[in-house]
């Protein structure tokens, strides 16, 4: 399948159409090309953590010549604000750093403060759907088998999102790296399942077959019907490495980036609040909900249909399908009543 060069999403806030630059592009489409099939074991080297782990270091490791400049003009070119840092931008002095920086969150990314209301986990752009053969958002086993996302070891959590909800959001490399809770809630399950490491390019996404399956992730299940939970039912957060991110980074803080800990089974974690960080590069956070138990946002709804927006996910699957920018902490989603 040939795609155009172009990938478009919209701004949430103006509702403008954006053209994404996507990084390496035509490495990645050539990778995810036919040529794959005719070089499974060079396409199997490329995907590999041992490889995404190179391409880490050759890409964010190095350490940047004379760092305030370089580091101010790479923020430039990729429209970070510099403003929103904890630390100074001179104090950044690889690439790295930069990508992994922390923002005063609690003053430049509000959170609505109805604890029902369902927040971004991340700084991306988003997608939604469901997993109902019934709604016009279905879309099946396109972008992950919900059996194979979640382990084959873990059953009851195959039952438990069945004919639920989803959303996908995507980060991209200049984007802040920090993911952060959906909802409140108690932690019921964790685990890790072992993967390669597929782009998240679009066109690589429309190529693979339910690519985030086939990845290295991280599985969080958050029950919120609880005291001072959200109350929307059971969520799994699946964090989602990708081509040049090999690790998930776990990393919950309370109070801003304060004692940052490795959360367990059975505790109480709050929404809005740091969870982990992704290694730099471009990685997924998808959100699964139970059927009936949220309603996403309106705005969100109405640009996934529009057909004024030139989207990769459009053309390979058919019928329209536009991401939407949003911020961390902004509501995505709210609570349905049963």
């Amino acid at each position: 399948m040939t795609f155009h060069h172009q990938h478009q999403y919209v701004l949430r806030e103006t509702g403008a159409i954006q053209n994404e630059g996507l990084i390496a592009d035509s490495l990645i489409r050539l990778i995810y090309s036919d040529a794959r099939e005719k070089t499974p074991a060079v396409f199997k080297a490329l995907t590999s953590t041992r490889f995404t782990r190179l391409l880490g270091f050759l890409n964010y490791d190095i350490p940047l010549d004379r760092p305030l400049g370089r580091v101010s003009k790479l923020a430039e070119q990729l429209g970070i604000d510099g403003s929103e840092c904890v630390l100074p931008l001179y104090t950044l002095d690889t690439a790295r750093k930069l990508f992994e920086r922390q923002i005063r969150y609690w003053e430049c990314r509000p959170m609505p403060a109805d604890r029902t209301t369902v927040v971004s986990p991340a700084d991306a752009k988003i997608l939604c759907g469901s997993l109902q053969s019934q709604s016009q958002f279905f879309l099946k086993e396109k972008f992950f088998d919900l059996d194979e996302l979640l382990s084959s070891d873990r059953h009851q959590w195959h039952h438990t999102f069945a004919e639920g909800d989803w959303a996908i959001l995507r980060l991209t490399p200049e984007k802040y790296h920090y993911n952060h809770f959906p909802v409140s809630g108690q932690v019921s399950d964790l685990y890790e399942i072992h993967g390669r490491c597929h782009s998240c390019n679009p066109g690589a996404t429309v190529a693979m077959a339910t690519p985030y399956s086939k990845n290295k992730r991280v599985v969080t299940i958050i029950d919120t019907n609880v005291s001072r939970g959200s109350r929307v039912g059971i969520v799994a957060m699946v964090e989602v490495t990708a081509l040049m991110i090999g690790e998930i980074v776990q990393c919950y803080s309370r109070i801003r980036y304060d004692a940052p800990r490795v959360f367990k089974i059975g505790d109480f974690v709050l929404r809005g609040q740091p969870k982990s960080l992704f290694r730099p590069g471009s990685s997924v956070v998808v959100l699964l909900f139970q059927r009936g138990r949220v309603r996403f946002a309106d705005d969100l709804l109405r640009n996934l249909m529009r057909r004024d927006v030139r989207s990769r996910y459009s053309e390979g699957f058919g019928r329209p399908l536009v991401e939407t920018e949003v911020d961390v902490r902004s509501k995505i989603a709210e609570r349905s009543e049963l």
